[in-house]
């Protein structure tokens, strides 16, 4: 396929659109939604930058980390850096099950014709990033299979940062892919985290927290919005499936997705999830991730050795070739798929290589990446710290390659708004009109 303007798939109205023109409220959300996370995606970067020369400037920044804190008797006596991952991210997972459940009631999901596209294309995108990650460990004799879902995830904050500071023109529906794209990658890796890294599974831990999630879900679904008894019994059931073995992220999302979307009739306003999503979403953005990043971003480098050390370890090429590689090639491949196999059609404002750019955004795996090589190799562990030294390198080198390939887009989509909004002779109708 071609990638120039104007070269498109052939329009064919009886085959259903990749992504249609939004109507104006959900432009108008979705604008809210870049604005909210660009800025919390600075704060992201600022934040790990902050934890990279602590790290290797001061041994205090370890310390702070590993400082333990927290009720020995129910096992929470947990490292400053472990609440971070644990707890401070439960926020962000319950944030993500918010616009989970809003985009399959009354979202782009609700609609199977559209949600398939960028599902088989998150699926894509996942699916090969872990399989070069594989190829690479597994012909290496020192490779180590278990981090193969790292270079999976996608950063939603970090890659939207990217998009609104070098995109200014591009088209919403460039935009609409990459949340859509991004939101089921999050529920995807969600379920990576609970099926493959839950090292031992206590079933009555877990049979427990149902009842706290079951009376949140039974207020909310009352519209009760009181956070004096939403926010404990959110604690308590993060408390139970920590507990269970589960990670204790799940429980957010778990809890997200008990908030109903639809108002009721005759109610006025904004719904329940939006009113919550508006209140949490600013203490994810603006707190709970960036905490992560400063705690989990801290890599250790001693000298040029250790990085050239980092570099030779199959678990960070792994991590950077899937990121870099896997990552656009799975999303275009699976997007190809879709459009040459099936009737769903590439939205008629998009080029591949639109596609191409929000391909190689998805690569940008910061946040969830980070926890997963956690997860997978243990805090603090040798191959923990290649992990971040992967993540860092393969998530800046998607980030500048999509900058560089969306900056030659956003040009040529200023020149075409120039083109139809010009107005030489001042009467308030752009000349193209008066052909």
């Amino acid at each position: 396929m071609s990638s120039t303007p104007g070269e498109r798939f052939p329009v064919n109205t009886t085959r259903p659109r990749l992504f249609g023109r939004g109507s104006w409220p959900e432009a108008q959300r979705i604008g809210e939604l870049v604005r909210a996370e660009t800025f919390g995606g600075a704060l992201l970067v600022v934040a790990a930058l902050v934890a990279l020369v602590a790290a290797n400037t001061t041994d205090a920044y370890a310390r702070l980390r590993d400082t333990v804190v927290g009720p020995s008797a129910l096992h929470l006596d947990l490292s400053l850096g472990t609440w971070a991952a644990d707890g401070l991210l439960a926020i962000f997972f319950f944030v993500v099950g918010l616009e989970l459940k809003r985009e399959f009631v009354a979202g782009d999901l609700r609609d199977p014709s559209r949600a398939a596209v960028p599902i088989v294309a998150a699926v894509g995108g996942m699916a090969v990033p872990a399989g070069l990650y594989l190829l690479v460990n597994g012909l290496h004799p020192e490779g180590r299979l278990v981090g193969w879902a790292i270079p999976s995830a996608t950063d939603i904050a970090f890659a939207v940062a990217v998009l609104a500071v070098v995109g200014s023109f591009l088209p919403t529906a460039l935009r609409l892919f990459l949340l859509t794209l991004a939101i089921v990658d999050d529920l995807l890796a969600i379920t990576i985290i609970a099926l493959f890294y839950t090292a031992e599974l206590d079933v009555l831990w877990l049979l427990a927290a149902l009842v706290p999630i079951g009376l949140f879900g039974l207020l909310v679904q009352r519209r009760v919005r009181s956070p004096w008894l939403l926010v404990p019994l959110a604690v308590v059931a993060w408390v139970l499936v920590h507990e269970s073995g589960v990670h204790a992220t799940v429980a957010g999302v778990l809890l997200g997705f008990t908030v109903p979307v639809l108002r009721r009739d005759g109610e006025t306003g904004p719904g329940l999830a939006e009113h919550l999503e508006h209140v949490v979403r600013p203490v994810s953005s603006l707190f709970a991730v960036p905490v992560f990043a400063f705690f989990s971003a801290g890599v250790a480098v001693e000298g040029a050795s250790g990085f050239v050390q980092a570099l030779r370890d199959p678990v960070t090429l792994g991590i950077v070739a899937g990121l870099v590689v896997g990552k656009p090639l799975g999303v275009l491949a699976a997007t190809w798929l879709m459009a040459r196999f099936t009737r769903a059609e590439l939205d008629d404002d998009l080029t591949w290589t639109d596609l191409l750019g929000v391909g190689l955004l998805a690569g940008i795996g910061f946040t969830v990446a980070l926890l997963v090589g956690e997860l997978a190799f243990g805090p603090g562990s040798e191959a923990d710290e290649h992990v971040k030294v992967g993540v860092l390198l393969g998530s800046l080198t998607s980030a500048l390659l999509a900058a560089v390939v969306l900056r030659s887009r956003n040009r040529t989509y200023r020149r075409l708004h120039e083109r139809e909004t010009r107005d030489d002779d001042g009467d308030g109708v752009p000349d193209v009109y008066q052909a």
